[in-house]
């Protein structure tokens, strides 16, 4: 009876552990949340980081190890929709407002346009494509503060970025993800790995980032906007918008 009972035991362990894996985001995120308010941008960008590696890890070993079958009441997708929301958002738009990197007049504005329109993006059922693409702004605002912060940004031109994201949640245009993208996957990596090696260079010397981590930046930038625009066009020319009655 023990042994033919260890594996189900077993598997609920595990399952039960990525949730708690899950869940620590949340703790994370209010070790950032802490930093941000003592002003420490670069700790609270570390931390952060860290919930970006918990929430990237998650997702392979819940399908590793099935753990919608195993524990079928909890959600991970909503477990992991809550934390997202927490670190990708909402500490984001509270360094927003409080931080130097736009305008003073405008900080709490932007902040609050950041929340609004990421519930959008949170509440769309068809914010992914079936190749693995976002369809619009994907709500990854700890990411463009970051570059706010790393390029040293005149804080005019921060709320300009800030702003222009913000409509971008509304436009079909295509993000590219890194992990569940397959045109030219190993290209995206890599390029995704050198922003997060100069992301976490800036962050432990403080900002403004270097002139390399700038360029490197500046470079992924362009590429994830190249990438999305070649998508759109590779999308026309399979399946027109107006096609031909």
């Amino acid at each position: 009876m023990s042994n033919r009972s260890n594996p189900k035991i077993n598997s609920v362990l595990g399952a039960a552990s990525v949730h708690v894996l899950t869940a620590t985001g949340a703790v994370l995120g209010l070790f950032a949340l802490l930093a941000a308010t003592e002003g420490e941008w670069a700790d609270a960008f570390a931390w952060l980081g860290a919930a970006l590696i918990v929430d990237g890890a998650d997702g392979p070993l819940a399908r590793r190890l099935e753990v919608k079958r195993v524990l079928p009441r909890f959600s991970g997708e909503d477990l992991d929709k809550i934390i997202d929301y927490l670190t990708y958002v909402t500490i984001p738009a509270f360094i927003v407002a409080r931080a130097s990197i736009v305008p003073e007049g405008l900080r709490l504005i932007l902040a609050a346009t950041m929340l609004m329109v990421s519930l959008y993006h949170f509440s769309d059922k068809t914010s992914k494509t079936a190749d693995g693409y976002f369809v619009g702004f994907p709500a990854i605002w700890n990411a463009i503060v970051l570059y706010c912060f790393v390029l040293g940004m005149p804080p005019a031109l921060s709320a300009a970025l800030i702003g222009l994201c913000a409509i971008l949640t509304f436009v079909p245009f295509r993000f590219v993800h890194p992990l569940r993208v397959k045109r030219l996957r190993a290209l995206t990596l890599f390029i995704v790995f050198a922003w997060g090696a100069a992301a976490v260079s800036a962050v432990s010397h403080g900002f403004p980032g270097t002139l390399a981590e700038r360029v490197i930046f500046a470079a992924t930038a362009a590429y994830i906007v190249a990438f999305g625009l070649s998508a759109a066009s590779e999308r026309d020319r399979i399946q027109p918008r107006y096609p031909t009655e």
